[in-house]
């Protein structure tokens, strides 16, 4: 195979691969916060440490290699990105990371799955996205977010016998079973933070058309999610002691919490977002499903049972659908893109 189609090959594959890559980090995630709560570390707080570094960590890079790019921050397009902030950081974190404390990592996993289902319909609604029921792809698109919700609801209803464990798990997570028995409570938190979650993509794919600068958008994000954090952490966390974090387990997940998920994988989102569109950033969902259920039971020793299995076969036979459908817009938009820059191919000449 030649190098540029090497190159090219790279090139197709590259969203795909950046969202896994982020899908990964997230599932971390997962585990290291739900061991900081279980140690004691207030959510909120959390929230708004972790925006701080993540707004340091990302400035010098949005600074010096966007300066030529970043457009004039009008007042209109920050109260934009104030509201984009509100939503996707200040409302969308604070809720999901307090459901994480109240239920478990796989049930926070499955039900962010919703995500995908519900961008969709928004994005449909708001002309964002392309769908033609008289195709293959177009029904594809709807198939595929309904079967990967089915597997998600699978997951989170059904349990079946539970898997025989393979022996001592290496990592053992001590759990607040006190905090943990308010469920009902973490469920309504789960839900509420994916339909902000929602929201905030779509909003996304529209700042980001008048506002092109990925890093600049991120870190301004982070910013101003940590200050709207930090208002409502002090209205809820009066103690001071809630504020203080030492060299511990509390200290790690805020550092990784910031540098990789607020800062890296947050811009690989905006990233994707801007050249694939709001749905398929959301598609990938399921893949953090499936890596949080395999390594509870694997390496944390929770139990895994059949109904994990079962949705986790049918989530995979989602996103595969809705891959597939996705793929005919981004041939769509690259020939689309050949017609402008070359008239001669939307003339009809050779």
């Amino acid at each position: 195979m030649k190098p540029s189609s090497l190159h090219n090959v790279y090139l197709r594959f590259k969203p795909l691969l950046l969202m896994v890559l982020a899908q990964l980090s997230y599932t971390f995630l997962y585990f290291i916060t739900e061991a900081s709560f279980n140690h004691g570390m207030n959510p909120h707080v959390y929230v708004t440490y972790r925006h701080i570094v993540a707004g340091i960590a990302m400035f010098p890079f949005a600074y010096f290699l966007e300066r030529k790019i970043r457009p004039k921050l009008t007042l209109a397009l920050f109260l934009e990105i104030f509201v984009l902030s509100l939503v996707g950081v200040t409302l969308t974190l604070n809720m999901y990371f307090a459901s994480l404390r109240y239920t478990s990592p796989t049930f926070v996993a499955s039900v962010v799955n919703t995500v995908a289902a519900v961008t969709f319909v928004i994005a449909v609604v708001l002309r964002l996205e392309t769908l033609d029921l008289r195709n293959a792809r177009g029904m594809a698109k709807v198939l595929g977010t309904l079967v990967s919700l089915a597997g998600v609801t699978i997951m989170t209803v059904y349990k079946g016998p539970a898997a025989r464990n393979p022996g001592h798990p290496p990592i053992h997570i001590q759990r607040n079973n006190i905090i943990q028995e308010q469920w009902l409570k973490g469920s309504f938190l789960t839900i509420a933070s994916s339909i902000t979650w929602s929201a905030m993509y779509i909003m996304q794919a529209i700042t980001l058309k008048r506002y092109p600068a990925q890093l600049s958008l991120t870190t301004w994000m982070c910013f101003l999610g940590a200050a709207q954090s930090a208002v409502f952490t002090v209205i809820v966390a009066r103690k001071p002691a809630d504020w203080r974090i030492g060299l511990n387990i509390d200290l790690w997940s805020t550092i990784y919490g910031g540098v990789v998920v607020s800062g890296l994988i947050v811009f690989i989102q905006l990233w994707c977002t801007d050249k694939r569109g709001p749905v398929f950033a959301t598609m990938f969902n399921p893949v953090s499903t499936i890596l949080v259920a395999i390594l509870a039971y694997f390496v944390f020793g929770e139990k895994l049972f059949l109904g994990s299995i079962v949705g986790a076969v049918v989530v995979i036979g989602g996103l595969y659908l809705l891959l597939w459908g996705k793929e005919a817009d981004h041939q769509e938009a690259q020939i689309k893109t050949k017609e402008q820059s070359d008239p001669k191919i939307s003339q009809g000449e050779p």
